[in-house]
């Protein structure tokens, strides 16, 4: 027998008995048949990369880039891999303090559009304005990344730079360079409107102390002599559960607030312990009041606590949650949907609000909240 044949012979083996191995791992794994092929092939393809591409590649990368792209393949925008730096931006953000340009954005239509600029930040300094869309961060085109990525990117370490290619409408595209500064976000802030008895709350986003925020507003107002609410959710991208049914336990009757359901059905209940509401409510919406802002949209509405005024909302009705996993690195994945208090999924849908208002070309006023203030004047009687 020639040498060669004996070196395939010995191939051969150390494959088949590499093939018996891996499916022998997935039998004791409780991973048969399709699975255990799938499992089979993903080695086999990682084996091979690693022996025969052009260059040397990193093991750890491979398993990186593997990961994102089972993400990736779920095709759900809210659901991403984080990688360390993305992690830990996220982490930050959601307990209010990040290195940011001050902006929130909006994903529809593959599109990343800017839906408000905070007052006093670099992104306002730098002339960014309300539906300028995003078309690249640094360079890269924002098709590249998943919607979610697109903040993670322009967020970053105060001090740094980054560029942003902006798409305004009747203007050619124009690259801005901004210098990331802390975002300190109070994301709810309520005053007296003047010369009334009532109240306006603002709410940016639910963040860690949202639910702390808005009941330190609600009990000034009243101590101020507030005798109805105007609740502003426009442009509020959602945030935590957990601090929306902290307001929602404030303004919503005795009574389910919101239903979590997840993929086999079990549901878990979110209720508020109030036994009857303090004040007329009325809410603004629009098209950018998303995810959690919808759940406290719908549950006012549903219960009858609150009017919604303006234009239907985003329709995210899925829930997330961030899991931390072994390298400082993390998840988001959607792991169920919610449910208003009257079995409403508004996932992809929205909620229509009880008095539609939309700006017109010329409206030089807040005409959606001048309809607030006068639907609330007739609640208040």
């Amino acid at each position: 027998m020639s040498k060669k044949k004996i070196i395939l012979g010995l191939a051969a083996t150390a494959l088949v008995s590499s093939l018996l191995t891996l499916m022998g791992l997935a039998a004791a794994l409780g991973l048969n048949g399709e699975k255990a092929l799938d499992i089979v092939r993903f080695l086999g393809v990682k084996r091979m990369i690693e022996a025969r591409y052009v260059r040397d590649v990193n093991p750890h990368d491979l398993m990186n880039g593997a990961i994102d792209g089972m993400v990736k393949s779920l095709g759900d925008p809210h659901s991403i891999y984080l990688k360390e730096d993305m992690y830990k931006t996220l982490k930050e953000h959601t307990a209010g303090t990040f290195g940011g340009i001050g902006v929130t954005m909006g994903f529809k239509d593959n599109k990343v559009t800017i839906v408000s600029v905070l007052e006093g930040t670099p992104g306002e300094a730098a002339g960014l304005k309300a539906n300028d869309e995003i078309v690249a961060v640094d360079g890269t085109p924002v098709t590249e990344y998943q919607p979610e990525e697109v903040s993670m990117h322009i967020r970053g370490d105060v001090g740094t730079d980054v560029t942003l290619t902006i798409r305004r409408a009747g203007t050619e595209d124009r690259d801005y360079t901004i210098k990331r500064d802390t975002i300190k976000l109070r994301t709810a802030k309520g005053k007296l409107l003047d010369g009334t008895q009532m109240g306006y709350i603002r709410i940016a986003s639910f963040g860690e102390s949202t639910g702390e925020e808005f009941k330190e507003e609600f009990e000034k107002l009243g101590q101020e002599g507030m005798k109805g609410l105007i609740i502003d959710l426009r442009q509020n991208p959602g945030g935590l559960v957990k601090s929306c049914v902290e307001v929602a336990d404030l303004l919503v009757p005795k009574g389910p607030i919101v239903s979590v359901v997840q993929r086999d059905g079990s549901k878990e209940e979110h209720d508020s312990s109030l036994e009857a509401p303090k004040y007329p409510v009325v809410v603004l919406i629009d098209g950018n009041s998303a995810s959690a802002s919808e759940i406290l949209a719908g549950a006012l509405q549903d219960t009858g606590a609150g009017t919604l005024v303006g234009t239907k909302s985003y329709g995210k009705g899925s829930v997330q949650v961030v899991v931390p996993l072994f390298e400082d690195d993390g998840l988001k994945l959607t792991i169920a949907r919610y449910y208003t208090p009257n079995g409403r999924c508004i996932d992809g849908v929205g909620i229509e609000p009880d008095v539609e208002v939309d700006f017109q070309e010329g409206d030089t006023t807040d005409v959606q909240l001048a309809k607030a203030k006068e639907v609330l004047l007739q609640k208040m009687q």
